[in-house]
This record gives structure tokens, sequence and C-alpha cells, in this order.
């Protein structure tokens, strides 16, 4: 109660507080607890390789190709590196992108083909050189069978008299005929001689 002379008293609104140690004010656990010790150890992940712990003292892994470290990146999952292409099947990319191309006898590209310049072409779009000749193409290479075949493997037809690129999925690319040009066709579509791969 405040009384001012000469005044009447009046009583404050609501009585103050008696003064409180800011200490006291600290939050105060429940229950007591023991300090978590440091870990001895963290994991490495090395893309190809696996997970590895290593002591906790080592410096940080970072910066490193490959290389997922937890005291790095503790909420990261490495993302497993991309597997290059193969030669074949950057060719087969690039055959793709000639569906429709007119055919003609002795055309090796870029706007009209005839069987074996489109594989020629295709190849050397994915910085590999293969004969130019249906022929010779069958000669060389590695053989393949057909339940070996991937992307990019020459399938060789009628003797070897007819060269196209198989894309999967039982289906090659090639330059047909005039009436055709480049195209898709099924494996089976004609008799097949043998298979070449070109690395």
């Amino acid at each position: 109660m405040v009384v001012a002379p000469g005044h009447i008293a009046i009583p404050p609104a609501y009585p103050l507080p008696d003064p409180v140690s800011a200490l006291s004010l600290s939050p105060q656990p429940l229950f007591p607890t023991a300090a978590t010790p440091a870990p001895e150890s963290r994991s490495v992940v090395v893309t190809g390789l696996g997970t590895f712990m290593v002591p906790a003292s080592l410096p940080p892994l970072s910066g490193i190709p490959g290389v997922t470290d937890s005291a790095v990146a503790p909420f990261r999952t490495p993302v497993p590196a991309a597997m290059p292409k193969t030669a074949g099947q950057r060719a087969v990319d690039a055959a793709r992108t000639k569906i429709g191309a007119d055919y003609r006898a002795g055309g090796n590209g870029p706007d009209s083909f005839d069987c074996s310049g489109f594989v020629q072409w295709s190849y050397r779009e994915a910085g590999v050189e293969v004969p130019r000749t249906s022929y010779s193409q069958l000669s060389a290479g590695t053989p393949v069978t057909l339940d070996e075949l991937e992307p990019g493997d020459l399938v060789s037809y009628y003797g070897g008299g007819h060269s196209a690129m198989y894309l999967g999925d039982g289906k090659v690319i090639h330059a047909s005929d005039y009436g055709s040009g480049v195209k898709v066709s099924p494996l089976s579509n004609m008799p097949v001689t043998g298979a070449r791969r070109f690395q």
C-alpha cells in the first residue's frame, strides 16, 4: 500500500512479488542426467565400396569425390555416381536423332544413309571408328551372341549384306531402304547372320 502525505492510501491492484534472484530462474532438469560422452568413431561412406567407421579424432573428409563423411554432412544420403555410358549407348543416342532420315546408297550422313554408313556415322558421333561396309563391320569388333546383345551392338543380316544397331527390348535401328529410311524394327524381322560389339 502506498501512502502519500495528505492523501488517501490506495492499495495496489496486484501485490508486488518479492524480488527473485535471476539465478533461480534458470531451468532445472526434473531428473539429473549424465553427460553424453563424445562418440569415439563416425561413419564414412565411399561410393562403390561401402560404409566404414573411422576414429572421431580424424579430421573431416570433405571435398573428396565419392566420399561422404558424417562429420561434414551427417544428414545427407550419398548419391551414387552415375555409370558412364558405353560407346554403344552413345552411338544409339546419336542414331535415334536420325530416325526418319532418308536412305541413299553410299550415304554416310549426316542427312541420308545406307545401312553401314548409318552405323559408321553413329559410332563416329560416339568417338569410335568402325569400318565402312557392312561386310567389313561384321568382320570387325568382338563377336557376341544374340543372348548377350547390349544397346549399340552391330546386328548383321543376310550373310553380312545389311547392318543394324541393337536398341534393346528386341529392337534394332537401321537405314532400311528407299521407302522407309532410318527406322526401328524388331530384331527378328530379318535373318540374323551375327553380331559384333565395338567399344
